[in-house]
């Protein structure tokens, strides 16, 4: 069995730290590299124009954007640029975004489901060369006039999803699907749901593409790989979807003292808040605990394995160790 290989890295990175990691992940012989598009930090679109030129192979994507902070139409316009510019390298990451994020600019999510799906459908047919008036479910407000005046390309298009009926829409409609897995294991059941919008819409899996994507922190010395994945949960850990960190024991309300104390600026604190069930929704380690909980993923079907950030205390020494260490042993059990 063939297993791709992608990495998931925080739009709060400059561009020389993103072009490293880039650099190394085309080295290590990854197959993409998602970059988020958080609000309040950088532009992702930006910065994928300037890594398109110092990449070769590497499929970039963004991960995700939102038709709330960014209209379709202009979405449609990013994703036809940047394609045009990589050649046929970029891929769109699609998604209802947080809500308490969107809430810090006055953005009050709606109907999720129901606006990401119209976003997709208008995406679609503005990237085709036609027009949304003209799609069936591509929202309202559509004229004759609303038509991209570019060539006709194709852009993969990939459906942030948590909840179980966004998971469902994306393996009835989306090019593949971004589900973020908290714990890991969750991929078993997401899997499962995403077969099912899939068969629904007479589709098969075989029809997208599900990365399961994890939070990774790599390192030799174990302590310090933990101390770079609680650091992440402890920043999104209140934003994460209220239904996956039920299924492990958790709420959002679990992750404010380790919040609080990132606002005062104690790290230190902020890291013993992280519990070991707090710890357990990603994935850290040795190379040795890594390869063991990736092989657990690959015997749960999945085919395309997807690190996130932190990747470790080293991102870039974190990239090279997967592809000396890790990647060659999951190739080599698949």
């Amino acid at each position: 069995m063939s297993i791709r290989f992608s990495l998931r890295v925080n739009n709060d990175l400059d561009l020389p730290t993103l072009t490293g990691l880039a650099v190394a992940g085309e080295a290590a012989h990854i197959d993409q590299l998602w970059v988020s598009n958080d609000l309040m930090l950088r532009s992702a679109p930006a910065l994928l124009g300037a890594l398109f030129q110092k990449t070769t192979r590497l499929h970039l994507g963004i991960g995700i954007m939102n038709p709330y902070s960014v209209h379709p139409a202009e979405l449609a316009m990013i994703a036809a640029t940047l394609q045009e510019m990589s050649e046929g390298r970029f891929l769109l990451g699609l998604g209802a975004g947080s809500g308490e994020f969107l809430s810090w600019i006055g953005i009050e999510q709606d109907k999720p489901l129901t606006d990401t799906r119209a976003a997709l459908r208008a995406i679609r047919a503005l990237l085709a060369g036609e027009r949304p008036i003209d799609a069936d479910g591509a929202g309202e407000g559509w004229t004759r006039d609303a038509y991209l005046r570019l060539t006709a390309t194709h852009v993969p298009i990939y459906i942030g999803a948590m909840s179980p009926r966004m998971l469902a829409f994306a393996g009835a409609e989306a090019d593949g699907v971004l589900a973020l897995l908290f714990p890991p294991e969750h991929f078993t059941t997401a899997s499962e749901i995403v077969a099912e919008g899939a068969a629904g819409a007479g589709r098969t899996m075989s029809d997208l593409d599900m990365p399961a994507c994890v939070w990774l922190a790599l390192d030799e010395d174990r302590a310090a790989a933990d101390r770079a994945l609680a650091l992440k949960l402890a920043y999104y850990g209140a934003a994460f979807s209220p239904y996956l960190l039920a299924r492990a024991g958790l709420t959002t309300a679990d992750f404010t003292p380790a919040l609080d104390a990132l606002r005062d600026g104690d790290e230190d604190a902020a890291v013993r808040a992280i519990t070991p069930q707090m710890l357990s929704l990603g994935i850290s380690g040795d190379p040795d605990a890594v390869i063991r909980r990736c092989r657990e993923l690959v015997g749960r079907g999945a085919t395309h394995l997807s690190f996130g950030p932190p990747l470790g205390p080293d991102p870039v020494a974190a990239i090279e160790m997967l592809g000396r260490l890790v990647l060659p042993e999951v190739r080599r059990s698949a």
